[in-house]
């Protein structure tokens, strides 16, 4: 793929890999010994992961910042902390965030899943729009988009919000079970339990 910044080159003797995450321009690869490694575009840092990172149990990559999930049920971000024309820290999680038990990354948002079943949303001001939930319970997975943001939960149901200049926050109709979803730039998809598959 485009390897402008050397995000498409996997370093040399990485192995031990259980979970990858892909950036703007910028890639992560989390250890079989709870250790992140990040390579590509490190103009905010976002590819320097912070030292003595361990005990991680996930990751997520967004426009130019990363995010790590440790087995405590706290977040470690690093990179872009804020743009010229609003406010927003995604590389910043909000202070006292534990019981963490899942994270995504869109391009300026983060999300994140409490045992509780409460999400947590900090970064851009379309990371929270109106429609957003403040408690998903028995919740599968997340996943984020450009500026969306997607939940599944136990039993198969889609629920989206955020930016939808394309309908990438209409859920289909025709969407009755999904086992998998993932945000991309101004489109969603959404993978059935019949092996097929629904873009939008």
């Amino acid at each position: 793929g485009y390897n402008w910044s050397g995000q498409a080159t996997v370093p040399e003797a990485l192995n031990g890999v259980i979970a990858i995450a892909a950036g703007g321009d910028h890639s992560l690869a989390l250890r079989n010994d709870g250790t992140v490694v990040a390579w590509g575009w490190n103009n905010y840092g976002q590819a320097t992961v912070p030292a003595g990172l361990s005990n991680v149990t996930a990751i997520a990559a967004g426009g130019s910042h990363s995010l790590a999930l440790r087995r405590d049920g706290t977040v470690v971000g690093w990179g872009r902390l804020a743009l010229s024309d609003t406010t927003f820290a995604p590389a910043d999680p909000p202070a006292g965030l534990t019981e963490v038990i899942a994270i995504a990354s869109g391009e300026n948002h983060c999300v994140a899943l409490k045992q509780s079943g409460e999400l947590v949303l900090w970064g851009h001001r379309e990371a929270r729009p109106p429609n957003a939930p403040q408690k998903l319970p028995a919740l599968k997975t997340l996943s984020a988009g450009l500026n969306h943001t997607l939940a599944l939960d136990q039993s198969g149901r889609v629920t989206v919000w955020g930016g939808n200049s394309h309908g990438q926050a209409l859920v289909p109709g025709r969407l009755p079970e999904a086992v998998a979803i993932a945000g991309g730039w101004s489109h969603t998809l959404a993978l059935r339990t019949d092996g097929t598959v629904l873009i939008w």
